[in-house]
């Protein structure tokens, strides 16, 4: 009995020694920024075949059969074996209790059959922190060298989880067999979970020994039953720790004089003498081997925990080193940005002084008239015509009327943005962009020809903003056709379910093909006086609109520049009079 006592204890040590000294494993891995790095969003693939290369190594060093890290959606993305045949990247193990046991309380463990490697083993995982969500890390334990030690020993041993089934064991033919019989429904969620494969889960062919509780007899089919002193104790024995709920036995062979010890008493003592002197020189062999093997342990772990300790040092300063670029990078990006915000508003205001003559020349008209106006009507009052007078007065107003629509169109244009995507009147942007245009048109000879639907759709945008872009593609325009014969700009609505298309062709010589890739490049130009930034602003706005700005070719010939915007519902407007489709020929 104390033979059998101390092969308890010693293989219990064994095992929990070898358990132990891959425990610690995942706990260290889970605060690897490299790992954190490989469970985030999009990890780059450098970084993953660096990370299964550290783990490779890692578990080589350890003696772990498998280190592997997976996403929070249960999917693999790197392990110690990704260059084997049986890799488990890509493989999803969402549906494993210690991945789910993980993600929930930082930390699991669960004995199975690899459904990738049919090997059988302990898995141990650590929840990994990282942004945009966590990962798992796990590290495989599997006890075949073990078992290859209790078969040369001659041992009979074998390890049980909670429910009597048995996880390791010396004889083959015992693993994922039970010492009770298993439920239906226990059977159904065992096969549900993979958990332990197709094995049957049939009993143990273990019967108790009459008289005696410590003694069992083990059948092995046509063989015999043979007698054996059974002991059992927890593989933890503080009930925490990686096998907690395990229990560890062990069959001490009884022999034929054991069975008759209560009527050959003597013969059994001297019996009993000579097994304990036996038993304790295979204790003392197995302990010195036991303890060759834990100073190994020991070696390796020490080796390894100053490798991670140095490994974490280098990282942690790369860390450092690569919050500071970040920040860095962030303050460029906003100064960038407010840079560009300055240069866009410079543009504009740059833009302005282009169109200038083309505004003067158009407020000087009304201007002339109204002191035209004013003059006749001092004449008028002096000879009593009191009506004429009065018609006089209301031209007047139409004309300043008309003076202080064009400023607004000057200052709106002007302004910042604002940012706003609102309903916009479609037909007043039309309206107020042909006014701008339209002198500028007149003094170089070239038709404008808008082709409108009635009434215009709105659109989604910032009107002054919008009005710009239009204003823009119309002077580009006209500066393209201004030299040759019979020049004319077309401007074109059109509708297409949701979206809007407002499209500007002339009849000039277009836009070669290897350029039109470029035309919306910052200070790109192929003007003398030009800044490269109308339409590199325009798209900006389309942009912020939510629509789009492209380039193609005009069936005129020339150039046509289309903007796509969303429509906006309930509101449209009827386009006037004054910019309805003129006449093949005319001018304005």
């Amino acid at each position: 009995m104390r033979s059998a006592d101390a092969t308890l204890a010693l293989q219990g040590a064994a095992l929990r020694a070898e358990m132990r000294a891959q425990a610690a494993l995942p706990l260290a891995l889970a605060t690897d920024p490299q790992i954190a790095a490989a469970v985030g969003p999009d990890p780059d693939p450098a970084l993953l075949g660096a990370v299964d290369r550290r783990l490779a190594e890692i578990a080589s060093a350890t003696g772990a059969a498998t280190l592997y890290v997976i996403r929070g959606n249960g999917l693999t993305v790197a392990a110690s074996n990704s260059g084997e045949p049986t890799s488990f990247v890509g493989n999803n193990y969402a549906f494993r209790p210690y991945f789910r046991q993980a993600l929930e309380t930082g930390g699991g463990s669960q004995f199975a059959l690899g459904t990738t490697s049919r090997r059988a083993g302990l898995y141990l995982s650590r929840r990994v922190p990282a942004p945009g969500g966590a990962g798992v890390v796990v590290v495989k334990i599997e006890f075949e060298t073990i078992e290859a030690a209790w078969q040369a020993a001659g041992e009979s041993v074998f390890v049980t989880d909670p429910r009597g089934i048995v996880l390791v064991a010396s004889d083959p033919a015992w693993r994922f067999a039970a010492l009770d019989p298993i439920s239906p429904e226990e059977r159904q969620r065992i096969r549900h979970s993979l958990e332990f494969g197709a094995a049957p889960l049939s009993p143990l062919p273990f019967f108790p020994a009459e008289g005696d509780e410590g003694l069992i007899r083990v059948s092995a089919g046509p063989v015999p039953a043979r007698l054996f002193l059974h002991r059992q104790a927890p593989v933890s024995p503080d009930g925490v720790g990686p096998g907690a709920g395990w229990r560890l036995h062990t069959l001490t062979p009884a022999g034929p004089a054991l069975e008759r010890e209560r009527v050959q008493a003597q013969i059994i003592a001297a019996l009993v003498t000579g097994l304990a002197g036996i038993g304790l020189a295979i204790v003392l062999d197995r302990r010195r081997r036991v303890s060759v093997r834990f100073a190994e342990a020991a070696a390796r772990r020490e080796e390894l925990e100053a490798r991670v300790d140095e490994r974490t040092r280098e990282l942690t300063g790369a860390n450092r080193r690569l919050l500071a670029e970040i920040e860095e990078r962030r303050r460029a990006e906003a100064e960038r940005e407010r840079l560009g915000h300055e240069l866009a508003q410079a543009a504009r205001l740059a833009a302005l002084g282009q169109f200038a003559a083309s505004m003067a020349h158009e407020i000087n008209q009304p201007l002339a008239a109204i002191r035209s106006y004013a003059d006749n009507t001092a004449i008028l009052v002096q000879r009593g015509r009191l009506d004429d007078a009065r018609e006089n007065f209301s031209a007047i107003g139409r004309l300043t009327d008309r003076i202080a629509g064009l400023t607004r169109q000057l200052k709106g244009f002007a302004r910042r943005a604002s940012g706003r995507r609102e309903p916009v009147d479609l037909a007043a942007v039309i309206r107020g962009s042909l006014e701008v245009v339209e002198a500028r048109a007149l003094a170089a000879g070239v038709v404008l020809a808008p082709s409108l639907p009635d009434p215009v759709p709105a659109v989604l945008g910032e009107g002054p903003r919008l009005e710009q872009v239009v204003v823009n593609l119309l002077q580009n325009a006209v500066d393209a056709v201004a030299n040759h014969p019979a020049p004319r700009v077309r401007l074109s609505v059109t509708e297409a379910g949701e979206r809007v298309a407002l499209e500007v062709a002339d009849n000039g010589p277009g836009i070669p093909e290897e350029e039109r890739a470029r035309v919306f490049d910052a200070f790109f130009t192929t003007k003398p006086e030009g800044l490269g930034l109308g339409l590199a602003i325009s798209r900006g706005i389309v942009e912020e609109s939510g629509g789009t700005l492209t380039v193609g070719v005009a069936p005129e010939g020339g150039a046509l520049m289309r903007v796509e915007l969303s429509r906006a519902p309930d509101l449209a407007a009827p386009f006037p009079d004054k910019f309805s489709q003129p006449p093949a020929g005319s001018r304005r």
